[in-house]
C-alpha cells in the first residue's frame, strides 16, 4: 500500500483493493473513507467489497465521493464533519490520494496556516500550491493574497496511453529541446493490441505491461493527476486538485471508456461464471482459462454497436477458441454463436470472403443486430434485444457455458461534458489535420476523437506524425498541412498461425502496408502472423512511442490558397 501520513490522525492514499484492507487494520487504522465516487474508470475495484473487507476487520466505513476536481463548501464541511465524529487514526482514499489531501487541506484552513497546510500536503507528497487563495480565503486571520500563475507549457498532452505518448515521441524526434508536459494519473502503460493473444494462449500478460515511468520521455513534464475540465478560451486545464496549467497547444488523447455498467449485472460477474472479456488486462488470462476448460455446451461471443476501439477484437477472441476448440476435437460438443450489435460481420466488405469461410468451418451462429442489454451469471443467462429486419425490437435470453463480451463504449465523462466535445461527447475534430474543429491552438489523435476511422493502435501510429507535424506548424505562426487519410488496421487473427490483416482509410479504401505478392490483405496470411505475434509488439514499444515513424510518414500538402493560410495564421495569432 502507498499510504501517506499527513497528521497522525490522517494518512491518504491512492485506490486500495479489498485485500489492502487488511494491511490498513495491522497498521492500525480505525476507519476508512472513500473519497472517490463508484465507477469513476473502468479499472476501479468494487467498492462493496473494500466496504465488506473493512467490516470483516472491524474498520469503520464511511463513502464521501468527490468529483475530481469541483470540490465543493459542502464537500468540505462534511470531511470536516467526519474527522470530529470518528475515532482514528484514519485512512482516506480517492483515486491517487489527491482529493482526500485536499478535503483536509480547505478543512484545516481555519484553524491552521497555509503555509503549514502546503508543507505539509508537500512533504505527503501532494503538492497543493493551486489551493493557495482558497485556504486563504477560508482561514479566518489570514488575508488572501493574487492566486499564483499558473505553469504553462509550449504543448500540453491529456493522456499517457499509445496516442498520448506516440504523439510526444513523434514531436521530440522533430523537435527535441520543446517544453512538452503530459497529464497522466495511471501508472502502468498497456500494449493492448496484445491482450487477444493473451486471451488466446499464445502470450503472457506480462508482456503487455510496463510502468509508465519507464516509457515516459525524460524530457517531458508528468503530472501524475486527472484533468477534470476545460478553459478553452483562457488556454487552461483544469487537474483534480483544481491546479490550473496552460498551453500554447493542447493535444487531447485520453482515450475512451468501456462502459461496463451500461449492461446490467455485468460487471458483478466478470472473471467468474463463465463469463469474460478480453478488453480488459486481468480478464484476458480468464479468456484462456476458459477456452482450455469449456468442451461442451454453448458459447456466446458479443459486440455492441459502433463506436469501439479494435472492432476485430470480439471476433479475434471468437476465431482463437475455435481454432483450439477444433485441434483439440471438442468443437463438434460445443454451439458457438456471435451476437452482434452490427448489421454486418465487418465493416469493410472487402475482408468478409475471408472471414465467412472461417465462419463456415467453424459452423459458428451468426446473429445480426443482436445487442447485450443484461447479464446473469448465476443463472449463465444473457439477455439480449434483437431488431428484425421491419425494425420491429424484442428481448431475447439465451443461456450460456461461456460468454466473452466487448462491453459498449464511450467518451470519458470529463470530455463529453466539456467544451470540446461534438453533440455526442467525442473531441470535435478535423478528419484530416486532426485539429479541432472550434479551436485552433487543440488538436486530438485516437479513440476519444470523432473521426470516422478505426480506433485501433494502427490508426495511432499514423495519427501521431500527423498532429506532430501540424502542432510546430501552428506554434510557428503556419496552418496545419500535415494530412491523415483514416487509417487503420486490424489484424484478424482467424486461426493460430494465420491472419487476415485488414487495412483501410475512410470510406473503407484499402491502404495495403505492403505489395500484395508479399501479403495479400484480404485472405489469411502466416506472414501476417508473424508480423502481429513478433513484430507489431516491439514496433510499438520501441519505434512507435519513440517517434520512429516507418512507414507512417506523413502526408504534407505543400500548396494552400493563400486567403486559407493567412486565416489560420491570424487564428492562432489572436489566441496566443
Amino acid at each position: 500500500m502507498d499510504i501517506h501520513q499527513l497528521t497522525p490522525f490522517l494518512s491518504v492514499s491512492p485506490q486500495i483493493t479489498a485485500a489492502d484492507v487488511g494491511v490498513a487494520a495491522s497498521k492500525g487504522f480505525k476507519a476508512i473513507i472513500c473519497n472517490r465516487p463508484e465507477k469513476e474508470s473502468q479499472d476501479q475495484p468494487d467498492l462493496d467489497e473494500i466496504r465488506e473487507a473493512a467490516e470483516r476487520h472491524g474498520l469503520s466505513w464511511h463513502y464521501q465521493p468527490v468529483v475530481s476536481g469541483q470540490i465543493t463548501d459542502a464537500d468540505v464541511v462534511r470531511f470536516r464533519e467526519l474527522m470530529n465524529e470518528l475515532k482514528g487514526p484514519v485512512l482516506a482514499f480517492c483515486r491517487t490520494g489527491t482529493r482526500c489531501s485536499t478535503l483536509w487541506a480547505l478543512a484545516e484552513a481555519p484553524h491552521l496556516d497555509a503555509d503549514a497546510i502546503l508543507n505539509t500536503t508537500a512533504a505527503a507528497g501532494y503538492d497543493l500550491s493551486a489551493q493557495r487563495e482558497r485556504i486563504e480565503q477560508l482561514s479566518a486571520t489570514t488575508p488572501t493574497s493574487p492566486r499564483a500563475i499558473s505553469k504553462r507549457h509550449d504543448v500540453l498532452i491529456i493522456g499517457g496511453g499509445a496516442a498520448g505518448q506516440a504523439v510526444t515521441g513523434s514531436l521530440l524526434k522533430r523537435r527535441p529541446d520543446l517544453d512538452v508536459a503530459i497529464i497522466e494519473p495511471a501508472q502502468e502503460h498497456y500494449y493492448q493490441p496484445g491482450w487477444t493473444l493473451v486471451g488466446g494462449g499464445v502470450f503472457d500478460r506480462k508482456q503487455t505491461l510496463r510502468a509508465m515511468s519507464d516509457v515516459m520521455p525524460h524530457q517531458v513534464k508528468w503530472y501524475q493527476a486527472a484533468a477534470a475540465s476545460f478553459q478553452p478560451e483562457q488556454q487552461l486545464v483544469v487537474l483534480e486538485d483544481g491546479e490550473q496549467l496552460g498551453y500554447r497547444i493542447l493535444i487531447v488523447a485520453p482515450g475512451l471508456t468501456l462502459d461496463w455498467d451500461a449492461i446490467p449485472g455485468l460487471r458483478e460477474t466478470l472473471g467468474r461464471n463463465g463469463v469474460t472479456s478480453n478488453y480488459r488486462f486481468d480478464l484476458a488470462p480468464y479468456t484462456w482459462e476458459l477456452v482450455q476448460t469449456t468442451r461442451q455446451g454453448k458459447a456466446l461471443f458479443t459486440q455492441p454497436p459502433m463506436p469501439i476501439k479494435c472492432a476485430g477484437a470480439p471476433q479475434k477472441a471468437m476465431y482463437l477458441a475455435c481454432d483450439h476448440w477444433q485441434r483439440s476435437g471438442t468443437l463438434k460438443d460445443l454451439d458457438v454463436e456471435f451476437c452482434t450489435a452490427g448489421a454486418a460481420l465487418f465493416g469493410v466488405a472487402d475482408y468478409v470472403p475471408a472471414l465467412m469461410e472461417y465462419i463456415d468451418q467453424y459452423d459458428i451462429n451468426l446473429s445480426y443486430q443482436n445487442t447485450l442489454i443484461a447479464v446473469d451469471g448465476e443463472q449463465r443467462l444473457a439477455r439480449f434485444k434483437v431488431t428484425h429486419a421491419d425494425g420491429t425490437t424484442e428481448e431475447v435470453e439465451k443461456s450460456f457455458d461461456m460468454l466473452h463480451v466487448c462491453p459498449p463504449q464511450r467518451a470519458p465523462r470529463f470530455i463529453s461534458n466539456s467544451p470540446l466535445a461534438d453533440a455526442a461527447g467525442w473531441v470535435e475534430l478535423n478528419p484530416e489535420t486532426l485539429q479541432h474543429s472550434r479551436y485552433g491552438d487543440i488538436f486530438g489523435l485516437g479513440d476519444a476523437g470523432n473521426t470516422p476511422n478505426a480506433k485501433t493502435a494502427a490508426a495511432i501510429r499514423k495519427q501521431a506524425p500527423v498532429v506532430a507535424e501540424n502542432v510546430l506548424m501552428v506554434l510557428d505562426g503556419k496552418p496545419p498541412r500535415a494530412i491523415y487519410d483514416g487509417y487503420g488496421s486490424c489484424p484478424l487473427t482467424v486461426e493460430r498461425g494465420k491472419i487476415v490483416l485488414a487495412e483501410f482509410g475512410y470510406g473503407g479504401k484499402l491502404l495495403p502496408s505492403f505489395p500484395t505478392w508479399l501479403v495479400e490483405g484480404t485472405r489469411p496470411s502466416r506472414l501476417s502472423w508473424l508480423l502481429k505475434e513478433k513484430m507489431l509488439p516491439w514496433i510499438y514499444w520501441n519505434a512507435m512511442l519513440k517517434g520512429r515513424e516507418w512507414l507512417a510518414r506523413p502526408e504534407i500538402l505543400h500548396h494552400r490558397p493563400a486567403e486559407h493560410e493567412a486565416a489560420a495564421a491570424c487564428d492562432f495569432a489572436d489566441r496566443k
